[in-house]
């Protein structure tokens, strides 16, 4: 029999592994098959393991319960169930194995736990094992590519190569574990990782903070302790771009098997009225400078920005458009860009030539650089001359910063020379994902005077970053402005290579979703669920990388077309679904005094103005302890333009938490809506109703005629819920 002696060092709990699998001598209890797969339950000497095999070619053993002492062991199964009861001196473990067989195989383990007495949880070892065809996982080797970075979601994305077994991912559903963590004062920070072949999901059996009374689990009260969902894939090309859209399709497997946190319809519209007269009126908000008005980044604080200057303008100019006339605010505001302009340099500056010495008025980030022109982009596309003028002019001097580079960006230079102030980060790793926004850039450029150097640079920025595969995120809306331009180059050039390349981009900003509710602590009075932390290694969701990368999927999305891989449509549609109904707890009003922070790094939290913080965590840290960013302010502009839709001549507007990809006016009162989020999730749809009065009558049927019924109806709304992919209709009287 093959010992730990006959290997490097390992955890002496691999042994039982080795001799439960390897012997052959274990009881087996039960056993499942599905498709090529095969699932068999083995009754260890203080384990039960679910063991997952393609036969000649390995498996993996999962580790369902870890018991202390002798135990006794039921069954029961039927064709894609097998439930397992196991009672010991620690309570009852009850595990439940359900297969399903869709495109890919994915088989799901849920483990309860009842103590047979107040118990404080002794440590669970790992719970996932590669083995070779023998049962031995000191034989496997593999490689992998993605794990749980701190407390975002709950994954593990690997490849076994010897044997051949092919793609894993492992998804502990952490919204399952939410009453465990509560009575054990624990939280899942990085608790899915491990090292090879010991990998899976390590239970965290320790409070938090130590220094305060242990905290067992109570008689009698049953918790999850694992909700394990594994996909199963066989292996595909080993290249960056084939394990990208791997882990899509296997994430999005996963996400099919979890059930959803509902979505409540948010008033947007509301909120960014209130936010354009806060703007007005609040000193707070903004401050003059030679004669302009500019806005301040965090209440009452911070110098003025060409960042912030050109992310609340261009948002202004979205409400604007969507309202049918400019607000007066953002001729304000334009009126000032011109003072960040160097024209030595032949750039925009980050400050105002006035800023204080205790800034570094030549450092800048690398995507600061960048980011204003993006707007300006965006606002010369709609037509906007100054800000063409503006963008073209500071176009060469970000081509030479990029050349300079080389297209791998730092985290901060000195922008008279290129020196650089810091390079990496604390993972070592530069600004990575700066390319995908640059690429951006230049096809804006591009599009606005089709100069094919413009496109050359989009290429050659983009063909830089190939190579880093999960590690490409830096910042998550860079992240997803680099996907954007992967999908517009695609469309440009017809190289599927850069179609492939935005499947990078979204795995690694997927990587850092979290893809679970949170219940721990403050946490419970927002929504977390498929938010994204802000940075590869921030402990908490931002407003502003939120909204803007929403604003980069919107573009993602309606560049796409058929060709999309569906996993990828299904995940950015469901983010940006949930970023709506999320986005408004980033609002102080919105939240409860007592979890906001006392004190805030930038500035101070003002309640009554309707600017958002910065932070939110879900671990659930007080909220805003960075900052309320006026900066983050365009967020309220953005989610309503997208959102709403106005119907000419009719006494409502519709709302719809997916894009709508088109609408057609068949009739004088008979709407056709397209929209093209995942074929199997729902969109909300609601009927707003303008004006006093009550709302119209309305029937609103799916593409095949079936009527669908409204959810609800309240004051001035009604609600519906309609498949998010495909055509609906509404009609009214």
């Amino acid at each position: 029999m093959t010992t730990l002696l006959d290997r490097p060092p390992a955890s002496l709990y691999l042994a039982e592994v080795v001799e439960a699998l390897a012997s052959g001598e274990s009881a087996r209890v039960g056993r499942l098959a599905i498709g090529a797969l095969t699932t068999e339950v083995i009754a260890a000497r203080s384990s039960i393991f679910v063991v997952i095999r393609r036969p000649g070619r390995g498996g993996l053993a999962l580790r369902a319960a870890f018991l202390l002492g002798d135990y006794d062991i039921t069954a029961s199964s039927n064709d894609a169930r097998l439930g397992i009861t196991a009672k010991s001196s620690m309570g009852t473990h009850d595990i439940e194995i359900r297969q399903e067989e869709f495109d890919l195989h994915r088989i799901r383990v849920t483990t309860r736990f009842r103590p047979a007495a107040d118990i404080l949880m002794p440590f669970q070892p790992r719970d996932l094992y590669p083995i070779d065809e023998r049962g031995n996982p000191l034989a496997s080797e593999g490689r992998v590519e993605a794990a749980q970075r701190g407390l975002n979601s709950g994954l593990l994305y690997f490849r076994m190569t010897k044997p051949d077994f092919g793609q894993v991912l492992y998804f502990q559903n952490l919204t399952a574990l939410n009453p465990y963590f509560e009575a054990t004062g624990t939280k899942p920070d990085g608790v899915v990782g491990g090292e090879w072949p010991e990998l899976g999901f390590l239970l965290p059996s320790q409070a938090v903070d130590q220094s305060a009374p242990a905290r067992p689990l109570k008689r009698g009260e049953e918790v999850v302790v694992s909700d394990a969902i594994l996909v199963f894939r066989d292996a595909v090309g080993e290249d960056e771009a084939a394990s990208a859209r791997g882990f899509l399709q296997m994430l999005g497997a996963a996400y099919k098997a979890l059930d959803l946190p509902e979505t409540a319809y948010r008033d947007w519209i509301a909120r960014s009225r209130r936010t354009l007269k806060d703007l007005a009126t609040s000193p707070k908000a903004t401050i003059r400078h030679y004669g302009n008005l500019y806005v301040h980044p965090y209440t009452a604080s911070e110098y003025p920005d060409i960042m912030v200057q050109m992310s609340v303008m261009a948002s202004i100019h979205a409400w604007g458009n969507w309202n049918g006339k400019p607000h007066p605010l953002e001729a304000k505001l334009k009126k000032g860009l011109g003072r960040f302009f160097d024209p030595k340099l032949g750039t925009l500056r980050r400050y105002l030539p006035n800023v204080g010495k205790d800034k570094d008025a030549d450092a800048v980030d690398s995507w600061y650089l960048y980011h204003p022109l993006l707007n300006l982009g965006r606002l010369a596309i709609s037509g906007d001359e100054q800000s063409r003028d503006l963008l073209l002019k500071s176009i060469d001097f970000a081509i030479r910063a990029a050349h300079h580079f080389e297209y791998r960006w730092p985290i901060q230079y000195n922008v008279t020379d290129f020196t650089v102030i810091t390079r990496d980060a604390t993972d070592g790793r530069g600004q990575t994902d700066v390319g995908g926004l640059y690429a951006y850039v230049m096809l804006q450029a591009y599009q606005l005077t089709a100069e094919s150097r413009f496109l050359d640079e989009a290429r050659a920025a983009i063909d830089a970053g190939m190579g880093l595969r999960f590690n490409l995120n830096y910042q998550a809306n860079l992240t997803a402005w680099g996907a954007a331009a992967c999908m517009r180059l695609w469309r440009i050039t017809n190289d599927e290579r850069y179609r492939d390349q935005g499947y990078v981009f979204l795995a690694s900003f997927f990587h850092n979703a979290e893809i679970w509710k949170s219940e721990i602590a403050a946490a419970r009075h927002y929504n977390n669920f498929l938010a994204v932390t802000c940075l590869q290694d921030a402990p908490y969701m931002a407003i502003y990388e939120c909204f803007d990368s929403y604003a980069a999927f919107e573009n993602y999305l309606a560049d796409s077309g058929p060709d999309l891989e569906p996993a990828a449509r299904m995940l950015v549609s469901e983010y940006c679904k949930y970023a709506l109904d999320r986005a408004w707890f980033y609002y102080p009003d919105a939240l409860p005094a007592e979890i906001l922070a006392k004190d805030q790094r930038n500035g101070h939290i003002d309640c009554k103005l309707s600017f958002p913080l910065e932070d939110l965590y879900p671990d659930g840290q007080p909220a805003g302890q960075v900052g309320q960013e006026i900066y983050g302010c365009g967020a309220a502009f953005i989610f309503a333009t997208r959102s709403h839709m106005n119907v000419e001549g009719a006494t409502f507007r519709v709302f719809c938490n997916h894009f709508i990809r088109s609408s057609e006016r068949v009739s004088a009162n008979v709407l056709s809506i397209q929209l093209d989020g995942g074929e199997t999730c729902v969109a909300g749809l609601s009927i707003l109703r303008l004006g006093a009065g009550k709302l119209p009558k309305t029937t609103v049927r799916a593409a095949d005629g079936e009527t669908i019924r409204a959810r609800r109806s309240v004051g001035k709304r009604r609600d519906y819920e309609v498949p998010s992919n495909g055509r609906i209709v509404l009609s009214w009287e």
